[in-house]
């Protein structure tokens, strides 16, 4: 049917679109590194929220809920292949705190 996507994390789907498709049993899951991504099914329509990059969409209709999972598919992708670059960015920070100034050399 369609896909609403919303600007930012204080954007949310209007009164008209929560009655409508936002109503019935809620399965919520978790993906990604601390669970940052969740996605919300319900019956109609599925709602995916991202609070690291503000990202809100609202997937109604059986196959534009598909496409739910194709973007859990690619958030959670993107966020695995920058994760080893903050990983070395943390390991370099970890080996700085561990040198103390009576280690470095005076000039």
């Amino acid at each position: 049917m369609s896909v609403f996507h919303y600007a930012d994390k204080h954007s949310a789907p209007t009164m008209e679109q929560r009655e409508r498709y936002m109503i019935g049993e809620i399965e919520e899951r978790h993906f990604g590194p601390g669970g940052q991504i969740v996605l919300i099914e319900y019956p109609e329509a599925a709602y995916l929220k991202d609070d690291s990059d503000n990202i809100r969409i609202l997937f109604t209709g059986y196959k534009d809920k598909q496409k739910a999972y194709e973007e859990v598919k690619r958030l959670a992708d993107h966020y695995e292949h920058k994760a080893p670059n903050k990983m070395l960015f943390m390991e370099r920070r970890e080996a700085d705190d561990s040198v103390t100034p009576s280690d470095r050399k005076s000039r």
